[in-house]
């Protein structure tokens, strides 16, 4: 099974379209990976969905969501909402 690194990785460079080698634990989604305010919304989108279990919903409200800037930062999120490895 995939981390959720390896999952958080593999959603952003669906949505965002850029390359795998581009995006590492430390990029910025603005700064590195260029995305926009509409880009975010869609990635905060489908983390809620790729993340979502029947069991355990996962709702990113907009204050939290505009507290997640990097990789890292959604993966620390998603651990701290009970998503594990």
């Amino acid at each position: 099974m995939s981390t959720v690194y390896e999952r958080v990785k593999s959603i952003v460079v669906d949505k965002l379209g850029v390359d795998e080698g581009d995006v590492q634990e430390e990029s910025s989604f603005q700064d590195d990976l260029n995305a926009d305010s509409l880009d975010l919304v869609e990635l905060i989108m489908a983390f809620e969905e790729g993340f979502s279990t029947d069991d355990q919903p996962i709702e990113i409200s907009d204050e939290d969501a505009g507290s997640i800037a990097t990789i890292k930062d959604a993966v620390d999120y998603l651990k701290q909402q009970g998503v594990e490895d």
